[in-house]
């Protein structure tokens, strides 16, 4: 259990601890410093402070708290001058150089690259494993016959191996767009006031350099005083684009696991209802649900914040601060939850069949035209005698009787040909391919 008088669940109740760890305030103020020990590399080789100072700086920054900086902050307003006004007095000879030529955002924007780049390795790896799952579990059911729906209605055969070929399909092109994004995000942003590198008197690339390689990053091509924040809402939308597609297999989840429906449901042993014993809900799917739609909402303040005024203002500076922890820590609540559901999700053979033949064959009414036409009737003379015929049944009449009794029908089918044709195991077309070849996407995009 967390500290239930938190505000916020996700200081509690939602999100892993790994992730968790990444945006808390010491965390953070640990990167700020980072950064400036890597400025300071870089001053030293460009011969704007002394050799070593780097090295002093690491050393004389031990153990610094992130009370103290904020204890400063509440004095000059400032989060990251607090920071160097304290590095500067604790630092002896090197302290006069800590932040020389810099601007507070070459630090934030570098330290979120930092960060950053440590919750996308949290991300990609459970959405690994999310496909993996999928993977596993299309591989095993790539046989289980069951009905496919369009409109809510029954539309063709299909197996279950189909159904999760395409969310590993689908989840497999999301882990595609973070790898992509995070080319253009995690980068380093070392520039000084407005982007010019004024500052460094010329040798504002020396430190750049210097700064990034020791931080294992690519420095932007070019910023103001400000990284871009396109990447920001390209990170933002693309984590919402995975929240949608888990919650697209989330309420797939919760409409199969309906009591009418039955062919999937959640087998973990819970309490479905404080009232109703009966009740097992599909509780796991469902939150998945929810949470996507604080990840969609999201979307909006990540897209405001790229129209900055001139070289820069600060409206992105606050919104950023929860912006940016909430959506990758709802987003990694929903894949832990995924995970979860893939572990507890159960199939009911039986009642899949049971559906399949509901609507007394009328299923297969797509490959008795096929078969006409192959007969040499005219397909759109088929499929009006189909769409009548379906539509006259009457309970207790399938739809092989149906065709028996046809003028029309009856003559180009033999009993035994009708019987082949409205087996649901014969339509199912190129499904054992299409879930290879799924499989085999999937399999090449998680190696980006």
């Amino acid at each position: 259990m967390g500290e239930l008088g938190a505000v916020c669940p996700l200081d509690w109740r939602y999100g892993s601890e790994e992730m968790r760890r990444l945006f808390r305030v010491e965390e953070l103020v640990r990167r700020f410093v980072e950064v400036e020990i890597a400025i300071m590399a870089g001053l030293e080789e460009a011969g704007l402070a002394p050799r070593g100072c780097a090295e002093a700086l690491a050393e004389c920054s031990r153990g610094l708290s992130a009370s103290e900086v904020y204890a400063k902050e509440a004095v000059l307003g400032h989060d990251i001058a607090s920071l160097t006004y304290i590095l500067g007095e604790r630092c002896g000879e090197c302290g006069k150089y800590v932040h020389l030529g810099a601007t507070s955002y070459d630090v934030v924007d570098t330290a979120w690259a930092l960060v950053l780049r440590e919750a996308l390795g949290i991300v990609k790896g459970k959405l690994a494993r999310v496909v993996e799952g999928l993977s596993r579990l299309a591989l095993e059911h790539r046989d289980t016959l069951m009905v496919g729906r369009t409109h809510g209605q029954h539309a063709l055969p299909i197996t279950l191996g189909f159904k999760l070929a395409n969310y590993v399909y689908e989840l497999s092109r999301s882990y595609e767009r973070l790898c992509d994004a995070e080319k253009r995000l995690v980068k380093s942003k070392i520039s000084g006031a407005v982007g010019t590198m004024a500052g460094w008197l010329g040798r504002g690339l020396v430190v750049e350099r210097v700064a990034s390689e020791r931080l294992g990053l690519e420095p932007h091509a070019i910023t103001t005083q400000v990284a871009p924040r396109d990447g920001f809402a390209e990170l933002v939308a693309d984590l919402a684009i995975l929240a949608s597609q888990l919650d697209r297999l989330a309420l797939e989840v919760r409409e199969l696991s309906r009591t009418e429906i039955g062919e999937v449901y959640e087998s973990e042993p819970r309490v479905g209802s404080s009232a109703m014993p009966h009740k097992r809900n599909p509780v796991t799917a469902e939150r998945i649900s929810g949470l996507a739609r604080i990840a969609r909402s999201l979307c909006v303040a990540a897209l405001e914040n790229v129209p900055l005024m001139h070289e820069r203002d600060l409206t992105n500076s606050s919104s950023e601060r929860i912006l940016v922890p909430h959506v990758l820590l709802v987003v990694d609540q929903m894949l832990e939850d995924s995970l979860r559901l893939l572990r507890v999700f159960a199939v009911d053979r039986d009642a899949m069949l049971r559906n399949l033949a509901l609507t007394g064959g009328a299923i297969m009414a797509e490959a008795l035209v096929v078969r006409l036409v192959g007969k040499g009737v005219p397909r759109h003379v088929a499929h009006q005698a189909l769409v009548e015929l379906t539509r006259s049944l009457r309970p207790g009449v399938g739809l092989e009787e149906a065709v028996r009794r046809h003028e029309l029908l009856s003559k180009h089918l033999s009993p035994e040909e009708l019987r082949e044709v409205l087996d649901p195991s014969r339509y199912l077309g190129n499904c054992p391919e299409l879930i290879d070849r799924a499989v085999e996407y999937s399999r090449r995009r998680l190696a980006c």
